[in-house]
């Protein structure tokens, strides 16, 4: 009856304004971070969207100049976006280690230097009880006070039972609502968790990328004075009568020198296919010649064997009647001559 005294004589207009704004608190945090996610997409633009606005990005000088630009004009991330400044410290630690007696709350102060997920995930359970006790506390003690206020008051206030009834369908309609609600803020905290942990990612990323890229200039003029130095060596030691020149030819006339290359390769190769297919009958032509060759040096070898051994026999005076056969033959023969009259 106390509950049912209070729902009918107290609605939600006549609640003290600080409770009104604890149960606006999720509402109005949904609604901060909501902008906060626009706002970071807006500073955090895809990479479509910055190449179209800045399309003449053509090195790392202009690069780095165009973030440094793009840095002036948006100032410091951090402080720009809401939602890291959500994730500080709401006081100041060290206020909170030197006057400990102004914490509310049993919950260990010395994990708040380094928090944790498991740290933060106890804190977060302790206020949701403590906020729970605070919230029973408040609403006996308001009950109370009404009551009591109700039954004094001139003349009482009466409750029958149609009254209650009524009350107690409002009442189910309410608990319904309320449960709706609550699925949809726990949807809603799901979501927001997941948002988060995306833009976290993001930021490291984007943080990573603008590291690397602050140091991208630097590189690239190194490399810039690296090719310079080495075209500069290749101009100098260019000479047209060194054989060793064709190494030092710039792209196109290595690319031409290849090309002709290439073509007196496959001529050498097409060469040599022909002349394997005419190697099997080179080949038994040179075993043939081969054995000729070898009856001829057989012949020779006697050939120079019978000249030595004529040769001794008229050195020693011998005569084997060649000699005296050959005079024969040539007085034949200058006979026959004078009897034809050549």
């Amino acid at each position: 009856s106390r509950r049912l005294v209070i729902s009918r004589r107290d609605s939600p207009r006549d609640w003290p304004e600080s409770i009104v704004d604890a149960l606006r608190g999720p509402a109005i945090c949904y609604a901060n971070i909501s902008q906060q996610t626009t706002a970071l997409h807006q500073v955090l633009p895809t990479n479509n969207h910055f190449r179209k606005r800045h399309p003449k990005m053509s090195n790392g000088s202009d690069s780095f100049s165009e973030l440094q630009q793009l840095a002036q004009d948006q100032g410091d991330l951090k402080k720009q976006l809401a939602i890291i400044r959500i994730s500080e410290p709401i006081s100041d630690v060290g206020d909170l280690i030197a006057s400990p007696s102004k914490r509310g709350s049993d919950v260990s102060l010395s994990n708040l230097n380094d928090p944790t997920p498991a740290v933060l995930e106890a804190d977060l359970t302790h206020y949701k009880e403590l906020f729970s006790k605070l919230r029973f506390s408040y609403l006996e003690q308001v009950t109370k006070e009404k009551f009591l206020r109700a039954i004094v008051g001139d003349p009482p206030l009466v409750v029958g039972h149609n009254e209650n009834v009524e009350l107690e369908t409002q009442l189910a309609d309410v608990k319904a609502e309320l449960k709706s609600r609550k699925e949809e803020a726990r949807l809603m905290i799901e979501e927001m968790e997941r948002i988060g942990r995306d833009l976290a990612s993001r930021y490291k990323n984007v943080e990573v990328q603008l590291t690397q890229l602050s140091t991208l200039p630097e590189s690239i003029e190194n490399l810039e004075s690296t090719i310079a130095g080495l075209k500069a060596k290749q101009v100098a030691g260019m000479d047209t009568s060194d054989p060793r020149s064709s190494q030092n030819l710039p792209l196109p006339a290595t690319v031409s020198l290849l090309a002709e290359r290439e073509a007196k390769l496959a001529a050498l190769n097409r060469q040599i296919a022909a002349v394997q297919s005419t190697l099997p009958r080179k080949t038994r032509e040179a075993e043939a010649i081969e054995r000729e060759c070898s009856v001829l040096e057989r012949r020779k070898a006697e050939a120079i064997a019978q000249a030595q051994e004529a040769q001794r026999k008229k050195q020693q005076g011998e005569s084997d009647g060649l000699e005296e056969m050959g005079r024969w033959y040539r007085g034949a023969e200058e006979t026959l001559k004078e009897m034809v009259g050549v």
